[in-house]
């Protein structure tokens, strides 16, 4: 069995929480404080020795989920892929009262 790369891990994890975890785009469109970006900064700081909940985690604690080295920056990736299509649908978005 062929071992996927960091890229596709990734891109694994993003569809598995838009189906799995049913995320969308319109809830992502809500976090407007950046919560994907922290979250999945988060993540990607907390690989390898981050069990415990982070004080600025931006979510309820149920939602921390700490795994292996690589589980973690999967879902790090995953929550930064989720915030750049966040950002590229606002900025493609027409201006407001138009």
């Amino acid at each position: 069995m062929k071992q996927l790369s960091g890229i596709e891990r990734i891109a694994k994890e993003r569809r598995r929480q838009i189906r799995v975890e049913k995320w969308s785009s319109s809830h992502d469109d809500a976090l407007i404080r950046r919560e994907l970006a922290q979250a999945g900064a988060l993540y990607a700081l907390g690989a390898g020795h981050q069990t415990v909940l982070p004080w600025n985690w931006p979510w309820d604690a149920k939602w921390w989920k700490p795994g292996t080295d690589i589980r973690m920056l999967e879902k790090a990736g995953a929550l930064i892929a989720a915030e750049i299509d966040r950002l590229l649908r606002l900025y493609r978005a027409p201006p407001r009262g138009r």
